[in-house]
């Protein structure tokens, strides 16, 4: 039963008893669906080399949309064809039964067997594009004063209230959002994490975390929620990692990894890439000792001239990134170890995943932002809803201009296709989220951005032509 033949019942008690029948068709849908799929993991916590490919055909079987029925059978075919994705996926379920049964459920059942559909069928009903995920920062404040932080010009005395992030995980909820992913700031520092986590046990909650507070109290706490994933900053090896962020830190995170490996957590690693340790942190020796400590996951963020103290000198160099283009899907299927990066991935993702696409971001003053690494804003979370915000002008000029290149490896309106965001901040009169934060589109840095983005884009045409050598159209700077 659709909107449009209840739009067509006369107004009144035909109309409301369509309407009550549809709530309740959609309810049972999802109430069989759920248990199916609860019966299912269940089943393969028992034998999951056994039982995963039998759980990925039920799954397709559910989905509603062919898409998803086609990245159901991609995952399928890797896990049958790829040693590396094959132990990938056998080792998350030799975790702690408590995040098996919240993280791992919540991310792989909720989040996207079940989040997914519904997402695309609010936005067929309402006409607002519904994004897979946000990242909020629950506060501001933060035990380290890190060279170089994206966040580190933001007021430090921000926090959001629990009442308020509660309203905002219920409301992503009712939209098919199950995965909340929280920076800072330092999210451990924010008082009310785990009360959040225990009032939403059906979300997964990843934080992006520096890692140093993550003693054995925090930790047995996370084995009690069960849903909470920490992405552990490090910059490198131990001189390295202290050099950014103070003395001691690469120990002090060391230990933290050992209480959550020991524990059974799931945790993964964020780290910045710059022009100083790209080949390091990519090196085989690095990715081997980050699987030995149990990292599972990673986030690969290269360096970008905002926040504090920006240099563009750090940004990686047009060759550096021609290298990570083809070293990150190597340790990906080779190294066994699952990194995303954020830029170069432009190609797996049909471009930015910004401005509500996928995602977008909310400050720890409730400023809403298209992007963590674009400080500009139109409306505050705490006077609108979810579903008002991701209808802002600022997103939907984003999402008209997506992708911002026909070649997928420049997908970011910041870096790759400068022009583009200084067109939507003209357009929309979004306003800056600090002092300072559009030095990015002017003077100096904004020179060195168009500069920069000129030059990875002669390369990465070339690594895109290589890539698909069929007749392509004329590649363009601006779609």
């Amino acid at each position: 039963m659709n909107w449009g033949l209840i739009n067509q019942a006369k107004p009144g008690k035909e109309r409301i008893a369509l309407i009550n029948a549809r709530a309740h068709l959609e309810l049972a849908k999802k109430y069989v669906t759920e248990k199916v799929l609860q019966e299912a993991f269940s089943y393969m916590e028992k034998n999951p080399e056994e039982n995963f490919p039998r759980i990925l055909n039920t799954a397709r079987l559910l989905a509603r949309e062919e898409v998803h029925k086609q990245q159901i059978a991609k995952v399928l075919e890797a896990y049958r064809t790829n040693p590396s994705i094959h132990a990938y996926v056998n080792r998350l379920f030799k975790v702690h039964p408590n995040v098996k049964q919240r993280l791992i459920y919540n991310w792989f059942v909720n989040a996207m067997l079940l989040g997914i559909p519904r997402q695309h069928q609010v936005s067929q009903e309402t006409g607002v594009h519904i994004p897979n995920f946000f990242l909020l920062d629950p506060t501001s404040d933060c035990n380290l004063r890190c060279h170089g932080c994206w966040a580190g010009e933001y007021a430090h005395h921000d926090t959001l209230e629990l009442d308020l992030v509660d309203r905002l995980c219920r409301e992503a909820k009712a939209v098919g959002i199950y995965w909340l992913a929280m920076s800072g700031g330092e999210p451990f520092r924010w008082p009310h994490l785990f009360e959040l986590a225990e009032r939403h046990p059906d979300m997964a909650f990843m934080l992006y975390t520096n890692g140093t507070l993550i003693d054995d109290a925090v930790a047995d706490r996370m084995v009690e929620v069960g849903n909470i994933t920490p992405a552990i900053s490090l910059e490198g090896w131990r001189e390295r990692t202290d050099a950014r962020r103070g003395r001691g830190v690469f120990d002090r995170v060391m230990a933290a990894m050992d209480r959550l490996r020991e524990r059974g957590l799931v945790f993964g690693v964020s780290i910045t890439i710059t022009r100083e340790n790209a080949e390091e942190v990519t090196s085989d020796e690095f990715i081997d000792f980050l699987l030995e400590k149990g990292v599972v996951y990673g986030w690969s963020f290269h360096y970008i001239p905002i926040g504090r103290d920006p240099n563009p000198e750090l940004m990686v160099t047009p060759e550096q990134r021609a290298y990570l283009a083809e070293r990150i899907p190597y340790i990906r299927n080779h190294k066994g170890l699952q990194i995303a990066d954020f830029w170069n991935d432009g190609e797996l993702t049909l471009g930015c995943i910004a401005g509500g696409r996928r995602y977008f971001h909310i400050t720890a003053s409730g400023a809403v932002e298209p992007c963590a690494f674009i400080h500009f804003s139109m409306d505050n979370i705490k006077e609108k809803s979810l579903l008002e915000v991701l209808q802002s002008p600022l997103f939907r000029a984003y999402q008209r201009r997506q992708p911002f290149s026909d070649n997928l490896l420049r997908p970011c309106p910041l870096i790759d296709v400068p022009e583009g965001l200084r067109q939507i901040v003209a357009e929309t009169g979004a306003k800056p989220t600090h002092p300072g934060a559009d030095t990015a589109l002017k003077g100096s840095i904004g020179a060195y951005l168009d500069a920069n983005a000129a030059r990875w884009g002669e390369v990465a045409d070339r690594i895109w032509r290589e890539r698909h050598p069929e007749p392509q159209k004329e590649l363009t700077a601006g779609k």
